[in-house]
């Protein structure tokens, strides 16, 4: 059974999850910001980091990256849709805000072009694409363990904001319905912001889904 630690982080309290199993091996999903936290709580644990995971490249969800990265010398995927988004401040959102600092990250090492099966550390799960909130955001399903990571595609009682570049809510609704409330009623859904849901609790009690 993998354990999956959740850390909010930054201004905007973005969640950063470390997915780790029985042998101590890790992997480390959105680090947005405050990355010694992220750093110490990986020594801590005495974890040893595999990948970096990235669901989009909004500013709240990338900002520690390269402190990471480079901390433990390990590998950043992200969606091909987004893979300038981490050199481009008009694209991550960061230069829009005066009262945070621009981000501009080196690039990833590796580029996700296909819906996909990952096994990293003995630790499987597959990427799933569900744009909408962003052009290239991915789902990442551990079947196995019964829970995902989503990013901002959907949140307890509530769904990703369309309004930023590349957003639809047309899409949004599409990639929700089609690729997270296919999954088991108690499935449990890890999103970008807030606390888990589940498939069942969303399709009975988010707005947004109905009608769809």
């Amino acid at each position: 059974m993998l354990d999956v630690k959740i850390l909010s982080v930054g201004p905007i309290q973005a969640n950063c999850y470390i997915v780790s199993n029985k042998a101590k091996e890790c992997i480390i999903f959105d680090p947005g910001e405050e990355g010694q936290r992220i750093i110490s709580t990986v020594e801590k644990e005495r974890l040893k980091p595999l990948a970096v995971f990235l669901t989009h490249a909004h500013f709240d969800h990338i900002g520690a990256v390269d402190e990471v990265r480079n901390a433990f010398h390990i590998p950043v995927y992200i969606h091909k849709e987004e893979e300038d988004w981490l050199l481009d401040p008009s694209k991550n959102g960061s230069g829009k805000f005066a009262d945070l600092p621009t981000i501009r990250l080196q690039p990833a090492d590796s580029i996700i072009d296909r819906e996909q099966e990952f096994e990293i550390g003995g630790m499987k799960f597959q990427a799933v694409f569900t744009p909408g909130h962003s052009p290239g955001s991915i789902s990442y399903i551990f079947k196995e363990d019964g829970f995902a990571i989503v990013g901002d595609t959907l949140f307890q009682g509530s769904i990703g904001r369309t309004d930023l570049l590349g957003g639809s809510m047309d899409i949004l609704l599409k990639s929700i319905h089609e690729k997270l409330l296919v999954l088991p009623d108690d499935f449990i859904i890890y999103p970008g912001h807030g606390p888990y849901t589940t498939p069942a609790y969303e399709m009975e009690m988010n707005p947004f889904l109905h009608g769809f």
